[in-house]
């Protein structure tokens, strides 16, 4: 899960980046654990500052050198490194049909757009077509994978991007104008929170319907500057949560989360700064519907980088439970009963 694909500015060096070493299942093949094929050079880079370890430091071209410089040993390591996107430290695939493809039909090669804002441009990440997908799949090893079965599990990926993104897009919503604004919209507990977003989804839905324009935001969007797959890192929340369910299966399941990813978002301020917010993501597998479908859970939160993080994750859970536990949530209900009853009686 978590796959775009990063088009990126042309001309830049290449830098070795960090790389996430882990194979998660064949439903969600973006990662490489060992990449040896050369790939067309990434050329931009989130990171601007020289000392950091993803700056790949080059003499300018033209720079005066009073003789030959020696060649120095590159390691084998720094070599594949160098071929990952920085962006999604991921390799770069090529979207044409390898000649070599088993698939036995040709594959869409148009990449659907997403809704989510990048980092580095005006411009929305894509998601990678069928046919980048599954010649991430032959990278891996899975040739046995049906091609025609491919564009199901492309729309399936899409589908669950864009839910961890309206729910990161909650949470940003709440914690960043500040912690004192949050912690009023954090007592109105995840009811609360939920009856909100359902009111300015119905507010767009009827001003999309009335063809009028969007409403302006009071709230400056967030952006995903890059993300990084971690399958074989779990999160310590899913290390205990594991450790339950092996405990006690009937009350939290056995099933550890199958991957893990790690988006790195913009957060606007309301004074116009802007902070580097990492969110986890643990992807889990609820089985199959009656239907056949299959179901996956996501738990979405921030990253504990922070005693801030820390803080919004307590006040958003402490929140809800005080809600719950001091009866706001009977008394809102009791509420809107009388209220209904006094509308029919007027009537």
């Amino acid at each position: 899960m978590g796959w775009f694909w990063a088009d990126q500015p042309k001309s830049v060096a290449p830098h070795p980046i960090p790389k996430p070493g882990a194979t998660p299942p064949p439903a969600c093949p973006m990662h490489e654990k060992n990449v040896t094929s050369p790939t067309p050079t990434p050329s931009a880079c989130p990171v601007k500052s020289t000392n950091h370890p993803l700056f790949n430091q080059l003499s300018p071209p033209n720079a005066p050198q009073s003789s030959p410089p020696a060649e120095a040993p590159r390691s084998k390591s720094q070599s594949t490194l160098s071929k990952l996107n920085p962006l999604n430290y991921m390799p770069n695939l090529s979207n044409a049909r390898p000649a070599e493809s088993p698939q036995s039909i040709s594959l869409p090669l148009s990449r659907e757009p997403s809704s989510i804002p990048r980092g580095d441009s005006d411009s929305n990440w894509e998601y990678p077509s069928p046919q980048q997908m599954y010649n991430a799949m032959l990278r891996k090893g899975y040739n046995d994978t049906p091609a025609d079965a491919v564009e199901s599990m492309v729309a399936v990926h899409n589908f669950l991007n864009e839910g961890a993104w309206v729910e990161i897009q909650t949470w940003e919503r709440i914690f960043s104008p500040g912690l004192s604004q949050a912690w009023t919209t954090c007592l109105s507990g995840e009811e609360g929170i939920a009856r909100e977003q359902a009111k300015r989804d119905f507010l767009a839905a009827r001003r999309e319907a009335l063809n009028l324009p969007p409403a302006e935001d009071p709230l400056p969007q967030p952006r995903l500057l890059r993300f990084q797959g971690r399958p074989q890192e779990p999160t310590p929340k899913a290390r205990i949560l594991t450790y339950l369910g092996q405990m006690f299966p009937d009350a939290f399941g056995n099933e550890p989360p199958f991957d893990r990813h790690d988006w790195y978002v913009a957060r606007q301020r309301p004074d116009g700064s802007v902070k580097e917010v990492r969110y986890v993501i643990d992807y889990y597998s609820g089985g199959v519907q009656s239907t056949g479908e299959p179901v996956f859970y996501l738990d979405i939160r921030p990253a504990l980088d922070t005693p801030t993080a820390a803080a919004e994750r307590i006040m958003r859970w402490g929140g809800d439970v005080w809600h719950r536990a001091s009866g706001a949530s009977v008394r809102a209900e009791a509420a809107k009963k009388a209220a209904e009853e006094k509308s029919s009686g007027k009537s």
